[in-house]
């Protein structure tokens, strides 16, 4: 683990111990490792579309690659044939590809990786990306998900952060996972990050299973709140968070049709909302302003 988890001389506010990544020295540049993979860690395909979200922001460019062959099984996840801008047909095949950017007006560097769980090799393929990893000097690894859950589609979708790092869960106030059961590739992963002493964390978003089809436009824009307030770097979700308004007014229509749906959806609505009672703090409300204002002042002196 490098100097950068570190605490500043015991000089952190409450606010700046919820951020991922502290103060560089000397210049330095820190890079964060971004990874989801599309299948059964993607409910609504949230996690992948969120991250591809990042990557076409930061403008990424690709700088690796994980030949398909060595870890996928076509007749499970199958390539689909489409055509280029010119009309010319192509094969598509599954793979996972990893990009690199510089996020502008900041010391921070990511790494993009995205991807289809393998079919195959967990092991191999894993350690192959920690290989790049290695190469690409990743200091921190963020891995995110979406898994499917009884929450209700008109509330804020509810976004976990978990970390097995016990200076990470100290730093950031975070939880160890309880879950117990089958894994996907963002678990493994996860595990053999740690492992080669990468400071790691996974973020999950729960998308509410009764419209689990992709897209979820809502929850991947809770997956980039969660980035954005981790990382301290403000991003323009703007025409994201009008897609998801879009969505929800969709969904609200559908359920207004189905009494049985809507009766449903108003029994999550309470549950929530007896939750969430305690959490609904000036803290809550100040995290909310603080992001504004960091958007509100980029690219300014």
């Amino acid at each position: 683990m490098n100097s950068l988890d570190g605490a500043r001389d015991g000089q952190d506010t409450p606010r700046e111990a919820e951020h991922l990544l502290q103060p560089a020295q000397d210049g330095k540049r820190v890079t964060v490792m971004l990874a989801a993979f599309e299948g059964w860690n993607d409910a609504g395909e949230a996690a992948s579309d969120a991250l591809r979200y990042l990557n076409k922001l930061w403008q990424g460019k690709k700088v690796a690659t994980v030949d398909a062959d060595d870890y996928y099984d076509f007749q499970f996840t199958r390539p689909t044939v489409r055509r280029t801008a010119s009309g010319e047909r192509r094969v598509k095949w599954p793979s996972t590809r990893l990009y690199r950017a510089s996020v502008p007006d900041s010391n921070v560097d990511v790494v993009v990786v995205l991807g289809t769980e393998p079919s195959y090799r967990w092991r191999a393929y894993t350690a192959e990306l920690l290989v790049h990893a290695e190469a690409l000097k990743v200091d921190y690894v963020v891995l995110l998900g979406a898994l499917l859950a009884d929450v209700p589609h008109s509330r804020p979708i509810p976004v976990s952060a978990t970390t097995e790092d016990s200076a990470l869960r100290q730093r950031l106030n975070l939880e160890v996972s309880q879950y117990e059961g089958p894994v996907g590739i963002v678990g493994v992963l996860a595990e053999f990050a740690m492992l080669a002493g990468l400071p790691t964390l996974s973020l999950w978003a729960a998308v509410p299973h009764y419209v689990s089809q992709a897209p979820s436009p809502k929850a991947q824009l809770a997956i980039l709140h969660k980035v954005e307030d981790l990382l301290q770097l403000p991003l323009d979700t703007q025409a994201l968070a009008e897609d998801a308004e879009a969505w929800e007014r969709g969904v609200n229509e559908l359920a207004t049709d189905d009494p049985e749906i809507a009766a449903y959806v108003r029994q999550l609505e309470e549950a929530k909302d007896t939750a969430d009672l305690p959490e609904a703090t000036g803290e809550s409300i100040a995290r909310e302003f603080e992001r504004y204002l960091k958007r509100r002042g980029k690219g300014k002196p």
